[in-house]
C-alpha cells in the first residue's frame, strides 16, 4: 500500500507541475526543455523535437496541435484520429526544405479549411529547422507546413513561422537528400509515423489544440477588426490634415503647390548641389504608398539633375536646408497618365511630406 501511495503522490506531482511527457521522448530530453509545447515527430529517418511558438502564432500552433492530436475537427480524418500520423513529406528539394502535411501526398490536400496568416516581427526564415507553413496565397493554411534546411529569407511575411527544430536537425538533412522524383518526391516515401505533444509548465498543462484554435481565431479577428478601423482613422485623419493644408497652400506658375512647415536655416540648394531628403509620400486617399523615414534611409539626389519627378526637380530648389514641407504635386508634375510600377494610379495628385536635410 505504501508503494502505491508513493506512486500516486509522484503522478499527483507530475501533473499539477504541467507535465505531459509523450512517449517518444525520454525523460532526460523533457528535463532539458524550457516550460511550452512542443512537437516530437518521428518519422522513418529520425526523430525531431520541435519548440511551438504558441505565443507569436497562436492560431497556427493550435491548429497543428489539435490537428496532430484530433481535436481539431477536419474533413480529411475523424475527430480523434490523429491527422499527421502515417502522412508522408511529398516534397523535399536539398538546400532549401522539406514539405508535408498532405493527407492525399500529392501537396494539394488540407484538411478542408482555411484560416488566416500569423506574422510576427521576431520570426524570421533565418535558419535551418524553421517551421512554417505552407499556402497557396494569403490567409490559405490549411494542414501543410514545411522545415527549412538552410535559411530562407525570401519567404518572410508570406508563410507563417510557428516553430523551431531544437533536437534532431540531422534527420532534416536526411529527408532533404533522398533520391527523389522530377517532382521532387521522395522515390522511397518519407514516412511521419507520429507527431505527439508535450507539454512543460502549468499554463500549457491542459492545452487543447481544437479549443484554442477557436479562441485564438476569435482573438485574431477582433485585433485585425482593430487593427482595421485604426489604419481607418489615420488614413481619414490624414485626408483632413491634406484639405486643411491645400488651403493655406501657395502655388507656383507651374501648378506646384506647397505649404512651408518649418523653414530651416541652412542655405538654398542650387544646381549640382548634393541633397539628402527624407519624405512620405500619400494619395489623396490618405493612402502611404512610400516612405523613407519607415526605412530610415534618405534619398541621396543632385540638384538639376534628371531622375526625379519634375515637381520635386523644382521643389529642391525653393527651400533652404532644415526646411520641413508639405507639396501637392499635380500629376502633370508626377507621373501622369501612365502612373507608375503599378503603385501609383494614372493622372494621380501626389502629396509629399518633405525633409531637405541640412547637411
Amino acid at each position: 500500500m505504501r508503494k502505491i501511495l508513493l506512486i500516486l503522490t509522484v503522478i499527483t506531482t507530475l501533473v499539477s507541475c504541467g507535465v505531459k511527457i509523450p512517449k517518444s521522448m525520454s525523460k532526460e530530453e523533457f528535463k532539458s526543455l524550457e516550460d511550452g509545447l512542443y512537437a516530437k515527430m518521428t518519422t522513418n529517418h529520425g526523430a525531431m523535437t520541435i519548440k511551438l511558438y504558441e505565443e507569436e502564432a497562436p492560431m497556427t500552433v493550435a491548429n497543428f496541435v489539435g490537428l496532430a492530436e484530433g481535436t481539431k475537427e477536419n474533413k480529411a480524418k475523424a475527430k480523434g484520429i490523429p491527422f499527421y500520423d502515417g502522412i508522408i513529406f511529398h516534397r523535399v528539394i536539398k538546400d532549401f526544405m522539406i514539405q508535408g502535411g498532405d493527407p492525399d501526398g500529392r501537396g494539394t490536400g488540407g484538411p478542408g479549411y482555411d484560416f488566416e496568416d500569423e506574422f510576427d516581427a521576431t520570426l524570421k526564415h533565418d535558419k535551418k529547422g524553421v517551421l512554417s507553413m505552407a499556402n497557396s496565397g494569403p490567409a490559405t493554411n490549411g494542414s501543410q507546413f514545411f522545415i527549412t534546411e538552410v535559411p530562407t529569407p525570401w519567404l518572410d511575411g508570406k508563410h507563417t513561422v510557428f516553430g523551431q527544430v531544437v533536437e534532431g536537425l540531422e534527420v532534416v538533412d536526411s529527408i532533404a537528400n533522398v533520391e527523389k522524383t522530377r517532382d521532387d518526391k521522395p522515390v522511397v516515401p518519407v514516412v511521419i509515423e507520429k507527431v505527439e505533444i508535450a507539454r512543460k509548465g502549468d499554463k500549457y498543462a491542459k492545452y487543447n489544440g481544437g479549443e484554442a484554435f477557436e479562441t485564438a481565431k476569435a482573438n485574431h479577428a477582433k485585433k485585425q477588426a482593430e487593427a482595421e478601423a485604426k489604419a481607418k482613422a489615420e488614413k481619414d485623419a490624414e485626408i483632413a490634415r491634406q484639405k486643411e493644408l491645400e488651403a493655406k497652400a501657395q502655388t507656383t506658375p507651374s501648378g506646384l503647390k506647397y505649404v512651408i512647415l518649418e523653414e530651416g536655416n541652412g542655405a538654398k540648394p542650387v544646381q549640382g548641389d548634393p541633397i539628402q531628403v527624407h519624405y512620405t509620400l500619400r494619395l489623396n486617399d490618405g493612402e502611404k504608398l512610400d516612405s523613407s523615414y519607415d526605412r530610415n534611409q534618405p534619398l541621396d539626389a543632385t540638384v538639376g539633375v534628371t531622375g526625379l519627378i519634375q515637381g520635386w526637380m523644382e521643389a529642391l530648389t525653393m527651400f533652404n536646408r532644415g526646411s520641413k514641407v508639405f507639396l501637392i504635386i499635380p500629376a502633370e508634375l508626377g507621373y501622369g497618365s501612365r502612373g507608375a510600377g503599378g503603385v501609383v494610379p494614372p493622372n494621380a495628385t501626389l502629396y509629399f511630406d518633405m525633409e531637405v536635410l541640412d547637411k
